[in-house]
C-alpha cells in the first residue's frame, strides 16, 4: 500500500530541483563571464627559415672555357729487345724513375759476342793477306822496269791488291754489325720517366718480333692534358691565340673537389673540328715534380682566355638548378624570399660569374636555401665564431 505524499514533502521536492537549476544557471553563467572577460592570446610570432646571404658583387674575373679531359704521358716507350736471346738481368725496379741512358735489361751476349770474334779473326787474316799481296805489287813494279815480267802480270796483281782490301772493308762493315747487335743485349732507358710493371721475367727467352716487349716507360713530369670544348669555343679560343704573345694559361682541376691540380700551358689547338662531336680537341702540358697528375686521370682543363671588368659574381653556392635551368634565392627588403633565373657565365674558385638575371648590390642566399619556397619569410643566421687559441701567462703551461 503506497504512502501519500504529503504536501510539504512535495513543497521540499520542488524546492530542490529549482535549487539545483539556479545553481547550475550560475555556473554557466560564472564562466561564461570568465570566457568573455579574460584576454585575447597574443597572435604567434611568425618565424623565419634561418638562411645565410651574401650580396651580388662587381669584380674583374677572368674569361675562361671548361673542358673534360684526360691525363695522358707526353711521351710513352715501350721497350723491346731488338734480338733474340736469353734475358739474364733486369736492372730496375717496377715504378722506378729511370734517367734516359739507365740499364734496364740484360740480353745473354756471347752468341754475339762469338760472332763478332768470328769476324774479327777474319779481318785479320783478310789483312795480313792483302799485306802479301801489296808486298807482292811492289816487287812486281820492281820488276817491270827491268823487263822481268809482263804487265799482264802486274795489272792482275794490282787488281788482286784491290779486291783484297775491298774484302777488308767488308769485314770491318760487319765487325761494325756484329758489335751493333751485341749492343743491343744492353737494353737502356731511351727517355726519362717512369717505369711500369715488369712483362718478362729473367729467364725467357725474347724476340725481337715480340708484340707486348719488355716494359713500358712513361714521361709524367712533365704531363700533359688532353681535353675538348665545343665547336662554339673556337673563334673564341683561336682569337686569344692570336693576340697573346705568350702560351694560353691552362689550369688542371680536380672533378671531385674542384681544387687547382697544377698550373699549365696550351701546347696544341687541334688543326681540325671533330665533325661527328662538334668539338675541338686542344692539349696543355704541366709542371708535375708532385705527381698530382696521373696518366689516365680525368680532370677538368680551364683554359684562360683574358679578363672580364665589372663581372657579377656570387657564391657558387648560391646558384640551383631546376628543370628550368639556373636559378638563385633572393631576398627583398621584405626579407622574403623569391626565386630568380640566371644565367651563369662560369664558375672562377668558388664563385659564379653571371650573365642576366641578377644586380650588384642584391642579396642571395648562399646558405639553407633547401627548407626555401618562393615567398618564404627568412631571417639571418648569426656568424660563426671561431674560438681563437687561449692566451697563457708567461711560464703557465697550457
Amino acid at each position: 500500500m503506497d504512502t501519500p505524499t504529503t504536501p510539504a514533502a512535495r513543497q521540499r521536492s520542488r524546492w530542490l530541483i529549482n535549487s539545483v537549476i539556479v545553481l547550475v544557471v550560475l555556473l554557466a553563467a560564472f564562466f561564461a563571464w570568465r570566457r568573455f572577460k579574460a584576454p585575447p592570446p597574443p597572435p604567434p610570432v611568425a618565424q623565419g627559415v634561418p638562411v645565410t646571404t651574401a650580396r651580388v658583387a662587381s669584380s674583374t674575373v677572368p674569361i675562361a672555357r671548361t673542358g673534360v679531359g684526360t691525363v695522358i704521358p707526353v711521351a710513352s716507350v715501350t721497350v723491346r729487345t731488338r734480338v733474340d736471346g736469353q734475358l739474364i738481368g733486369v736492372d730496375f725496379k717496377e715504378g722506378q724513375d729511370v734517367k734516359e741512358g739507365q740499364v734496364l735489361v740484360r740480353i745473354d751476349p756471347r752468341t754475339f759476342q762469338a760472332a763478332l770474334d768470328q769476324i774479327s779473326a777474319q779481318k785479320a787474316k783478310d789483312e795480313a793477306t792483302l799485306a802479301n799481296a801489296r808486298a807482292d805489287l811492289s816487287r812486281y813494279g820492281e820488276l817491270i822496269k827491268e823487263d822481268a815480267t809482263t804487265q799482264q802480270t802486274l795489272d792482275t796483281q794490282r787488281a788482286l791488291v784491290n779486291q783484297l782490301a775491298a774484302t777488308v772493308k767488308s769485314d770491318e762493315a760487319q765487325i761494325h754489325a756484329a758489335q751493333v747487335q751485341l749492343s743491343f743485349t744492353t737494353i737502356t732507358a731511351p727517355i726519362s720517366g717512369r717505369v711500369g710493371a715488369r712483362l718478362v721475367d729473367p729467364g725467357n727467352i725474347v724476340h725481337a718480333a715480340d708484340t707486348n716487349g719488355l716494359l713500358v716507360i712513361n714521361q709524367i713530369d712533365p704531363i700533359a692534358v688532353q681535353f675538348t670544348l665545343p665547336e662554339s669555343s673556337f673563334q673564341a679560343v683561336n682569337k686569344a691565340l692570336n693576340g697573346s704573345h705568350e702560351p694560353l694559361a691552362v689550369e688542371a682541376i680536380d672533378r671531385d673537389t674542384h681544387e687547382v691540380l697544377a698550373p699549365g700551358k696550351l701546347t696544341l689547338l687541334n688543326n681540325q673540328i671533330d665533325v661527328a662531336t662538334g668539338t675541338i680537341s686542344m692539349k696543355a702540358q704541366f709542371a708535375n715534380s708532385q705527381h698530382r697528375l696521373w696518366p689516365g686521370q680525368s680532370v677538368d682543363a680551364r683554359v684562360v682566355l683574358g679578363e672580364r671588368a665589372d663581372a657579377l659574381t656570387v657564391p657558387a653556392a648560391a646558384v640551383q638548378r631546376n628543370q628550368e635551368g639556373f636559378f638563385v634565392y633572393v631576398i627583398g627588403t621584405d626579407d622574403k624570399a623569391r626565386a630568380q633565373a640566371v644565367t651563369v657565365a662560369d664558375t672562377v674558385k668558388g664563385q659564379s660569374v653571371i650573365d642576366t638575371g641578377l644586380s650588384a648590390g642584391e642579396r642571395v642566399v648562399v646558405d639553407g636555401q633547401y627548407r626555401l619556397t618562393p615567398g618564404s619569410h627568412v631571417t639571418e643566421k648569426p656568424p660563426v665564431v671561431t674560438p681563437g687559441p687561449v692566451a697563457t701567462s708567461a711560464g703557465a703551461k697550457p
